[in-house]
């Protein structure tokens, strides 16, 4: 799993340790920002469930359909992630035996 640091605004408030990246097993982009200091729950949190998001893309064109803007995302970031993103992934043995939709 790929996580990387980066700025996340919703054009009022600014969180500059949002974390973005490439969850292997679930086969999908993530972003989360603004957590709550007292629940630890994040106000923005996308890709959490298997191929929500299979494409970087979609992930930060989902983030600004909601408001959120992504800055700090470098060439680099973005190479590793897609790199990793890029070869095809088995279904786990969770998705073979149904567990895992």
């Amino acid at each position: 799993m790929s996580r990387y640091t980066v700025q996340i605004t919703n054009g009022t408030t600014t969180d500059d340790e949002g974390t973005i990246g490439y969850d292997r097993p679930l086969r999908t982009f993530f972003l989360q920002a603004f957590p709550d200091p007292e629940t630890d729950e994040c106000a923005l949190w996308l890709g959490a469930f298997l191929e929500e998001y299979p494409t970087l893309e979609s992930i930060i064109e989902a983030a600004r359909t909601q408001g959120y803007e992504v800055r700090g995302l470098t060439k680099e970031m973005m190479l590793a992630m897609l790199k990793e993103a890029g070869p095809p992934h088995p279904p786990s043995l969770g998705e073979r035996l149904g567990i895992v939709r």
